[in-house]
């Protein structure tokens, strides 16, 4: 018997370690992404799955893809299967890197805050100077569980010129982006008709900083869609608010259509359109 519980100790103690590898692993995405041209333009097409994609466990509300850093899209882990894809436009270089980062907190409770990167090689026939342009857009938001959110904001594709954008949301919360953005990327996407008026870019993704209610220290990263007219669910926005130091959340809306509203893209000025 006391040979018995010699073995069955040391079995335990073998298995423990395993056991902890197991749980540690459990809780990480994985992400998959190639580069492709297509109509001569770059995009990087991706699928990420999460640590288990049969179980529940493996669920996950909201999973940020960061290209070189930058947000440009988000998505959820959902049973079954637990993963999803997407297409994004590609930034000009060589390479990037394409970022799944854990957001919310995983079906068994745990917390997120893991990530994978993998890099992808960009079809240099296809890349090309990033899309000139700028944005303007006010109203609703969205709506959600009563919490409603409204913007309003004039951005250029460039880093130099001055810059606005304002969001405000429920219980009297506010932010104001400061004078300039701290990274910008403007693309066209053939898939996507965003005139009238024409514009030489429908997608606009920024970083930025700016002050919340009144205090400073806090970073917003957004994603701009023009999807045509007439405005309201066929434009798209994505609007993610944190302290700069500490990285804590006061906003986060993933990307999805306005409920009302309407962003424009534009020609940016002194150049002009006829629509010709």
């Amino acid at each position: 018997m006391r040979n018995l519980r010699k073995v069955a100790l040391g079995l335990l103690a073998l298995s423990t370690p395993l056991l902890f590898a197991s749980n540690a692993f459990a809780r990480s995405p994985s992400i998959t992404a190639t580069s492709v041209c297509t109509n001569g333009v770059a995009t990087i097409n991706y699928t990420t799955t999460s640590w288990s994609p049969n179980q529940f466990e493996g669920e996950n509300s909201s999973v940020d893809i960061l290209v070189n850093n930058v947000p440009y899209d988000n998505g959820a882990y959902v049973f079954p299967g637990n993963a999803f894809s997407g297409s994004v436009a590609a930034p000009a270089g060589a390479t990037a890197t394409v970022t799944a980062l854990v957001v919310g907190n995983w079906g068994d409770g745990a917390a997120g805050g893991q990530s994978a990167s993998t890099t992808v090689s960009i079809p240099q026939d296809c890349v090309g100077p990033s899309a000139s342009g700028r944005f303007t857009g006010g109203g609703l938001q969205v709506l959600v569980d009563g919490v409603r959110v409204t913007r309003g904001l004039t951005i250029h594709c460039d880093l130099l010129l001055s810059n606005n954008l304002q969001v405000n949301w429920t219980s009297g919360n506010r932010f104001h982006m400061t004078e300039h953005l701290e990274t910008i990327s403007c693309s066209d996407d053939p898939a996507i008709t965003q005139a009238p008026p024409r514009a030489p870019l429908d997608t606009l993704v920024g970083v930025g900083t700016g002050r919340f209610n009144g205090v400073d220290g806090y970073t917003i990263e957004f994603t701009l869609v023009d999807g045509g007219e007439p405005g309201g669910a066929v434009d798209q926005m994505r609007i993610r608010i944190s302290n700069t130091a500490d990285g804590t959340v006061v906003l986060d809306v993933p990307l999805q259509p306005l409920t009302r509203g309407n962003l424009q893209a534009h020609y940016d000025q002194p150049h002009g359109d006829n629509g010709n």
